[in-house]
């Protein structure tokens, strides 16, 4: 009988891992890093907990590391079957794999330096010399076409609307009888900047679905609107513009949306500076997908290219970034990290916070305990590098600009589902999310829905 495990995203957010087993073949969907709290990054370390060697095929929705981040570790565990993903996933996963290898060797290499680490040595999870074995088994699949995973087991891509290259995914365990399964991915936003709608949910047998929003709705309003009069103010005070961004998805979509304000005659010309290695090497691969994207909005900017051109100075080296800190304003530089936690953002922070024409644009969530809460929560002094700066730019939020469908787009995207599945598994969402979606589900459609404990196994009959 054929049975699928839930080995991450199962009452938590993040470590997507489901094994699918039917026909003496075993397909594992996604293989993401556990992220966040101390007990939920600890489970990367736990052990993997399948024989990698067995696992026949690995199929990927889409790039963000809590859906790839662990797949080198299987690699270095033996794994060595194919890995299924679009063409725009596998370039992303590369950089973003080899990015988290470089991390995690890093601060090995500093834990072993200062002696804190409880293992001696302290070790990466796994090694750039991993990712680039994980690289070779990538093969690339394009969606809308039925390909063989293993034995009687199939798939299907579908635009999942979510990141670049992202897609949910239809399996068909085709045996006796067909039965089918349905694997949202993250399902993205509809009418959300950049990227298309997600196709609507097909008929299943079984649904998979995430929940991160389940019980959440994204705020009203046009998001192009308020991004044009937080500029219109920022401009106006005459100073930089520093928009601290992830460097794979939002700062393509900072430039998207910075790009079609740069057509309004009654904003003032300005600048736009990627501040980021990752970042440039991930807009690189935006415009060589241009296929992949939504780009219906800058159609009124004639022939103005919108995710690149004369007005986007892209900065990889150090003494670009350095160069910076001579521009005057107006001007806008994007850097990552996303919370201020890290990265080039640090310095041009220290430079220009204490410049009351400086202008932060906080253009996502900042969890509690990292530098970002803290100038969100109005701080008159930032602490960087050792330092305490002193804060006096304005403080500018730009709400809305989440890639994930909130409860009514998940609500869209699967009512398009007419026959109930026999079952209907929520992951990817905390667990007030979780059950908050799974009683709209139950109680407005009378679906049977599950919310599948780590390790939980489940057959499919």
């Amino acid at each position: 009988m054929a049975s699928i495990t839930f080995y991450g995203a199962a009452r938590t957010v993040t470590g997507s891992k489901y094994l699918l087993e039917a026909g003496g073949s075993r397909v594992l969907i996604d293989c993401g890093m556990f992220q966040g709290l101390k007990r939920l990054r600890q489970m990367n370390w736990a052990g993997t907990p399948f024989e990698a060697s067995e696992v026949d095929a690995v199929l990927l929705t889409h790039a963000h590391l809590d859906h790839v981040g662990y797949l080198p570790r299987v690699v270095k565990e033996g794994y060595h079957g194919p890995v299924y993903c679009t063409g725009a996933t596998a370039q992303l996963a590369e950089l973003i794999m080899l990015d988290s290898a470089k991390i995690q060797e890093y601060d090995a290499k500093y834990a072993n330096k200062k002696g804190y680490s409880k293992h001696k040595p302290a070790l990466p999870l796994y090694e750039g010399r991993d990712v680039l074995e994980t690289v070779k088994l990538i093969e690339e699949r394009s969606r809308g076409k039925w390909h063989n995973a293993a034995g009687p087991i199939w798939f299907r891509y579908q635009d999942a609307g979510h990141l670049l290259g992202s897609s949910s995914i239809e399996v068909e365990i085709r045996e006796a009888k067909t039965t089918r399964l349905l694997f949202s991915g993250d399902v993205g936003r509809y009418d959300g900047p950049l990227y298309h709608d997600p196709q609507p949910a097909v008929e299943c047998d079984y649904l998979v679905c995430e929940s991160t929003y389940g019980n959440r709705e994204h705020p009203e309003g046009d998001l192009l609107e308020s991004l044009r009069e937080v500029m219109k103010r920022s401009l106006a005070r005459g100073g930089a513009v520093l928009m601290a961004s992830f460097a794979v998805g939002r700062s393509q979509q900072f430039i998207y949306l910075l790009q079609l304000l740069k057509c309004d005659p009654s904003l003032p010309d300005f600048p736009i500076y990627l501040d980021s290695p990752m970042a440039c090497h991930a807009n690189d691969i935006y415009a060589a997908h241009l296929e992949d994207h939504d780009l219906s909005e800058g159609e009124l900017c004639g022939d103005r290219p919108v995710l690149g051109g004369p007005a986007v100075h892209l900065c990889r080296s150090a003494d670009e970034s350095k160069a910076l800190n001579h521009v005057k304003g107006p001007a806008v530089i994007i850097s990552s990290s996303g919370m201020m936690t890290a990265g080039r953002i640090l310095h041009h922070l220290k430079h220009r916070l204490p410049d009351p024409a400086t202008t932060i644009v906080l253009g996502g969530y900042m969890a509690e305990g990292t530098r970002g809460r803290s100038i969100e929560d109005g701080s008159k002094t930032v602490r960087i590098h050792g330092q305490d700066i002193t804060n006096r730019a304005a403080i500018e939020k730009v709400p809305g600009l989440s890639g994930h469908a909130d409860r009514s787009g998940l609500l869209q995207w699967s009512g398009a589902i007419k026959t109930a599945p026999k079952r209907t598994f929520l992951t990817h969402g905390e667990p007030d999310s979780m059950d908050a979606f799974a009683a709209t589900l139950n109680s407005d459609r009378g679906w049977d829905v599950a919310c599948p404990e780590i390790g939980e196994r489940c057959e499919l009959d």
